[in-house]
């Protein structure tokens, strides 16, 4: 099992932690959510809590916790522009059909 991250992603957040002066990485996650069922969770980590399952990817810590981790095995974690918009994108092969605005996701 394995989730990492695309180097511009990585380089995003490695510049957000760096202006935040704090930080280990990011946690990720999924909730019940959406017109499809779930959604992601995404948010800048200060530790390490104990139940979280950790990767490391271009030298920063990717946090999961574990109810959340066989819905993302295999997901890369990606920074895109599109147009004036720029934003994460989440790149998860176990995705079978997703909502019309991409906002959740069904597996």
């Amino acid at each position: 099992m394995a989730v990492t991250l695309s180097d511009k992603a990585a380089t995003h957040i490695g510049n957000f932690i760096a202006k935040r002066g704090k930080g280990v990485g990011i946690r990720l996650g999924v909730r019940t959510s959406g017109c499809s069922g779930m959604a992601y969770k995404l948010e800048f980590a200060d530790e390490v809590l104990p139940e979280d399952v950790v990767f490391e990817s271009h030298g920063l810590k990717v946090m999961i916790d574990p109810k959340s981790l066989p819905y993302m095995d295999g997901t890369e974690l990606d920074f895109v522009r599109e147009g004036l918009n720029e934003g994460f994108k989440f790149n998860n092969p176990n995705v079978k059909d997703q909502c019309g605005c991409g906002e959740s996701f069904t597996v």
